[in-house]
């Protein structure tokens, strides 16, 4: 019996694994990857004073870069206060800083404000101050945000008004240059769930991007604690951006906390990607406990993280859950079923295709319970439950401390028995020869024999 022709899917993407936290106490994270093969990477410091930048030509690299301090705000006046959310751009051979600021006298007065430097590298040269993008409304504004989509540039930001109620919109308009507006703006979203008004009345920090033919912008909601969390608009990429009838928004949120990875507070997000330009990144801040003293805007402990953005099947992008700390969780990807992943339901493991769910898909893969050179495949939505075989089934169980459950639940990782340079396979460790494989789509442990045999046992990790 021949190998099955590989379902006609879109090759999975190479993982991109990360270890999180990639900075402690920096939130509002903005990384843009520039043609000189620097990341540069910028946030919110909790002293609300000042703008660093980071780079580095990796994204983990991010986490142990030195921190360079590019502007500091004012002693007196404007941009004396609340320095917010500062978001680095390229445009048209210069370097540009979005940034929130408000006055010494009046510290609520929040406005986005504008840098420009012509230097090469943005950490060593000089900054100038375009000073505030004038807005229409003269209200609290912050979280400006400028993309490129169809040969248009646009800002997009967050904005209160009056005449709407409490809370603050997401906003958009063209822009004549990198720190002016044209145009009338055009608010695109306003809080309406529970999920958005909790604690506050907030849509804001908007970030942009698209894919096949819709475009995506994400956005916060409600009070920066616990309740903070990520929704979703959406419009066709041929549409007037302009029009709020082009944008419909997830009537749930996307991204939100998650008790099991300790992870709260998830949002204030921003796109990048990997280093070899095949995936999507998601940077964003949260915490790693829930209860808070005091306002959420004293507490300083937002940490910056990254994950992979993955994509359903219909093109909208999947955001899966906050994982935890350390090594961020990949997929396995079939390779004679290359749509098709290794997932957990009901406990029981086995492959699928359209995985919507997407933490039952993805697992972190860490030292072996059994060691000697081990690993193991720890599930991402159930810290300390592990991928282990039970009659040659293979389930997803909590470790119980055993050295039976150390050794189902340990495997040697080997090439791809079907593909040795790109593909990888589980051999058990108590059991050699017999192979992680999927048949008549469960999992099972078995030992190969047949070509057939060695496909249904080898795996991408993406």
């Amino acid at each position: 019996m021949g190998i099955p022709t590989p379902a006609a899917a879109a090759p999975p993407t190479p993982a991109a694994a990360f270890v999180n936290p990639i900075a402690q106490q920096r939130a509002d994270p903005h990384i843009h990857k520039h043609t000189d093969g620097f990341y540069y990477y910028t946030a919110t410091v909790p002293a609300y004073d000042r703008i660093v930048l980071r780079r580095a030509t990796t994204l983990q690299g991010l986490s142990t870069a030195p921190e360079t301090t590019i502007w500091t705000k004012h002693a007196d006046g404007d941009m004396g206060a609340h320095i917010w959310a500062p978001e680095i751009h390229f445009i048209d051979g210069k370097w540009y800083v979005y940034f929130a600021a408000a006055p010494t006298d009046d510290p609520w007065a929040i406005r986005p404000y504008v840098l420009e430097s012509s230097a090469a590298n943005p950490l060593t040269g000089a900054w100038s101050e375009k000073g505030r993008i004038s807005l229409p409304l003269n209200t609290f504004s912050l979280d400006a945000t400028t993309f490129v989509h169809n040969g248009t540039r646009y800002l997009s930001w967050a904005q209160a008004d009056p005449a709407v109620g409490d809370g603050t919109g997401i906003y958009i308009a063209r822009m004549s240059n990198p720190w002016t507006i044209s145009g009338s703006p055009a608010r695109i979203a306003s809080p309406t769930h529970a999920w958005e008004t909790r604690g506050h009345r907030v849509n804001e920090g908007p970030a942009f991007i698209s894919k096949g033919d819709k475009v995506f912008m994400t956005f916060s909601a409600s009070a920066t604690d616990s309740n903070y969390c990520l929704g979703l608009l959406t419009a066709d990429r041929t549409a007037d951006l302009l029009n709020p009838a082009s944008w419909v928004k997830k009537p749930t949120p996307v991204f939100t906390s998650n008790t099991a990875t300790s992870q709260y507070g998830p949002g204030h997000n921003s796109f990048t990607v990997s280093e070899d330009g095949a995936s999507d990144i998601m940077v964003y801040h949260s915490r790693t406990y829930r209860d808070i003293n005091g306002d959420p805007l004293n507490d300083p402990n937002r940490q910056t993280r990254m994950q992979k953005l993955y994509w359903n099947s219909d093109g909208t992008p999947n955001f899966g859950i906050p994982v935890a700390e350390g090594p961020t969780p990949v997929r396995f990807s079939s390779f004679n079923f290359p749509d098709r992943y290794i997932r957990h339901s009901g406990l029981r493991a086995r492959v699928e295709a359209n995985v919507t769910d997407l933490a039952d898909s993805q697992f972190r893969i860490v030292s072996g319970l059994a060691g000697n050179g081990t690993v193991s495949l720890e599930s991402a939505n159930f810290p300390g439950h592990y991928l282990r075989h039970k009659g040659f089934e293979v389930w997803l169980e909590r470790n119980d401390g055993s050295s039976l459950f150390s050794g189902d639940a340990s495997f040697h990782r080997r090439p791809g028995l079907a593909d040795a340079s790109a593909g990888l396979s589980f051999e058990s460790f108590n059991y050699p020869g017999r192979y992680l494989r999927h048949y008549d789509s469960l999992l099972q442990l078995q030992p190969v024999n047949s070509a057939l045999d060695r496909a249904d046992a080898t795996y991408s990790a993406t």
